[in-house]
């Protein structure tokens, strides 16, 4: 067992104190354990933006799985209707390209059907590969899926770094950065709704203006990742939300600093990660499958890390060093509990779970995914919101 550490990431009063949090390497796991967390002066849950949860996708079905790509699109937007209706607030996917388990390529196409079936969650994608999306014909994809879902969308970039990607797509690795930055520019330029034209490096446009029109004023909310400090601080540039995937003191902590400096407050953005929690009594009986799966999903973003020389492309970073994304597992009590220290100490807005591990199908995790909307997101959203 480990002592919880609550350092500051917004304004926070002083008089913090906390209990303990059980972690394993690999899961967090308890019951009915409760870590108190009570304050001697002002209540230093409240924030500025009020806290969202939801679920995240990737559509991974690796082939010993049983069911067809088909019956899993088909399965996965039954469960999202579902989860609609029972009040969750977002849904995200994740991108990557040429795996043989059909990793999700392209999300546009999967959230527009969604947003025909729901009158609530909001879509993103954590992260879409900038250097694989021409920024014109991405811009022009979220006016139509903004008017599908009445302005339900939002975008989270990110530059990718697993070669077999940018072999795919004919492009060398070296141009990320470049692809990158000034893909985010275009976005930017594209969401004023405005004619504008671009010159840069890699792209070049004249009098464009992207039809037909956004339905949220300004386009889709950017959210853009880091790994390191350069990411972090692309994101505190371009004024972006923020999905820090890195050593805290190098994906969240410069993009903190930079803000402040600069006289912006971090707490007029959101910062969000994908932090999964299994709802359960009896982990013995429900741990094993998603513990199978999720080993599957490791070891191919460990073939991507292997050859792209690190994490995310980043040399020197252990898993360890993370903000972490290991499971919380327990009653909901307990998830509830690890939950609301983990956004305490990172500032967190918005948190995703997994909903479909590869290889399971998606009515293996409705249970969990019911206790977690009904019991578990009521309570953190009621300690977390606004005041």
């Amino acid at each position: 067992m480990f002592p919880l550490s609550l350092p500051p990431i917004l304004a926070r009063p002083a008089g913090l104190r906390s209990s303990l949090t059980v972690q394993a390497p690999h899961v967090e796991i308890g019951y009915s354990i409760e870590c108190l967390l009570t304050y001697d002066g002002e209540d230093a849950s409240q924030m500025a933006k009020a806290l969202r949860l939801g679920v995240a996708y990737d559509f991974r079905n690796p082939p010993d799985s049983g069911i067809s790509h088909q019956s899993l699109y088909a399965a996965i937007m039954d469960q999202v209707a579902w989860l609609d209706g029972l009040g969750l607030d977002l849904v995200w996917f994740t991108e990557h390209h040429f795996v043989e388990d059909g990793y999700l390529p392209s999300w546009i196409p999967v959230a527009a059907a969604m947003a025909a079936r729901t009158k609530h969650v909001r879509f993103s994608c954590d992260v879409c590969l900038l250097p694989f999306n021409h920024p014109i014909r991405l811009a022009e994809d979220l006016a139509v899926l903004d008017n599908i879902s009445g302005g339900r969308v939002e975008i989270g970039v990110g530059m990718g770094y697993a070669p077999h990607e940018f072999r795919g797509f004919g492009l060398p690795v070296s141009r990320r950065v470049s692809l990158t930055d000034e893909g985010i520019e275009v976005l930017r330029r594209a969401f004023t709704g405005e004619k504008f034209s671009f010159e840069g490096k890699r792209y070049n446009f004249e009098d464009v203006k992207i039809t037909p029109g956004y339905v949220q004023p300004g386009g889709p909310p950017l959210w853009i990742a880091a790994m390191s400090e350069a990411g972090a601080l692309r994101a505190a540039r371009f004024g972006a939300n923020l999905l820090p995937q890195g050593p805290r003191a190098q994906s969240l902590d410069p993009w903190l600093a930079k803000l402040r400096a600069e006289g912006r407050d971090p707490a007029a953005h959101r910062i969000g990660i994908i932090r999964s929690c299994l709802v359960t009594d009896d982990r013995e009986r429900d741990w094993g499958a998603v513990r199978i799966a999720e080993r599957r999903r490791m070891e191919v973003y460990n073939r991507f890390r292997e050859e792209a020389g690190g994490h995310g492309g980043v040399a020197g970073i252990t898993e360890e060093q993370r903000i972490p994304q290991t499971w919380v597992v327990g009653d909901v009590d307990h998830c509830v509990a690890e939950l609301a220290a983990f956004i305490e100490e990172y500032g967190l807005t918005d948190i995703v779970s997994w909903a479909v591990p590869p290889g399971m199908r998606p009515e293996e995790m409705n249970p969990s995914l019911e206790r977690f909307a009904r019991d578990v997101a009521p309570r953190l959203r009621a300690r977390f919101g606004p005041k």
